[in-house]
């Protein structure tokens, strides 16, 4: 959970078309990643050294990962371009 003192960044960005969309996925992306993360009736959890591909798991959970792993990585590439203290998140 983050700090409430905090102001964390924004994951939602408004794509070219103005849909608010994850940062790193498309429209459609997001709208998968959403429905995928809301049907999975426990937390997945994500281990950032596993590769993707050497998941085993249910297939959502696998597209979930790798929707999540896409997302995950933009967003903290925005962070470091955008000087945003990713410490406090």
């Amino acid at each position: 959970m983050i700090d409430q003192r905090y102001n964390a960044p924004r994951r939602y960005f408004a794509d070219a078309q103005g849909h608010h969309v994850l940062i790193g996925l498309s429209l459609e992306e997001t709208t998968e990643f959403e429905a995928l993360d809301v049907s999975s009736p426990e937390t997945v959890q994500v281990v950032a050294d596993i590769d993707v591909s050497e998941r085993a798991g249910a297939p959502d959970e696998v597209r979930w990962c790798e929707l999540y792993s896409k997302h995950e990585g933009a967003w903290r590439e925005w962070i470091a371009q955008s000087g945003v203290d990713g410490a406090r998140i």
